[in-house]
């Protein structure tokens, strides 16, 4: 029995196959971001959208990277997978948000969240065989992936939680 409860507990606090700062990414600008350079900060992963009902996000989104950009970074991820609301290319993209939202948290390209394309980060955020911790679906625009300073999955929300959310900023 107590060999069994100990096995049980073992697979379910087995770490992370691959850690998520074993990965990178290119930034919208195209350049290429390791993500093992935040370590000691939190990271905030959100797919983001121009053309959604949850843009306005990206208003909070800024407030929350000035407000507590010492210990967290947050990196948007361009995505057209719901309701085809990010159609344009890169430079559009990132000249939308200086524009409307005067954002300067880091910005990937434009990314897969979902289906045979996904990213290998959104792949590490959405299935527990490879984060450790849970299996989540992107379901939206604007869902949040929130990781610890060592590189551990902490949670995910969905798009209708807020950036500046009690949810998120007490995890912080």
């Amino acid at each position: 029995m107590f060999l069994t409860l100990l096995i049980t507990l073992s697979t379910m606090l087995t770490p992370p196959a691959k850690p998520v700062h074993s990965y990178s990414f290119k930034s919208i600008d195209g350049k290429t971001v390791q993500l093992a350079d935040f370590k000691g900060k939190k990271i905030l992963f959100v797919n983001t959208a121009s053309q959604c009902g949850y843009t306005p996000q990206y208003k909070q989104l800024e407030e929350l990277h000035k407000k507590h950009g010492k210990k967290l970074v947050i990196i948007g991820f361009p995505c057209n997978d719901f309701g085809g609301q990010e159609p344009g290319t890169e430079k559009e993209i990132a000249a939308f948000c200086e524009k409307n939202y005067g954002v300067t948290f880091m910005m990937a390209e434009k990314i897969t969240v979902k289906g045979d394309k996904t990213h290998p980060i959104y792949k590490w955020l959405t299935q527990k065989e490879l984060n450790g911790v849970k299996d989540s679906q992107v379901r939206w625009n604007f869902h949040k992936f929130l990781v610890d300073e060592n590189g551990n999955l902490i949670d995910s929300y969905p798009s209708s939680v807020a950036p500046m959310s009690e949810e998120i900023l007490s995890k912080l």
